[in-house]
């Protein structure tokens, strides 16, 4: 989960909270030093607080890092996925 200290920030919470209540252990993407979001998580990755519009390209840097360390793990072929050309048109 990505949980910013942003509008939507006590919605973001409301699912933590139901996610840890049905014990779920979610990774989840907060801002440095945000206490209450990590008491709630089995994982954190910590991105430095900036500008809302900047947020997004802080906080997808990790994501992309955790899907392909995980798919490492599951040994698939992180350079060439498969069912790429289905999803992808060149002209």
């Amino acid at each position: 989960m990505i949980v910013m200290r942003d509008p939507v920030y006590t919605k973001c919470m409301n699912a933590l909270q139901q996610v840890t209540a049905r014990q779920g252990r979610p990774i989840v993407v907060c801002e440095e030093g945000d206490t209450e979001t990590k008491s709630l998580a089995s994982r954190v990755l910590e991105v430095p607080k900036t500008v809302d519009c900047l947020q997004g390209v802080l906080t997808v840097i990790p994501m992309q890092l955790l899907a392909f360390h995980i798919a490492v793990l599951r040994e698939c072929n992180v350079d060439c996925p498969r069912n790429l050309a289905k999803s992808v048109t060149v002209e």
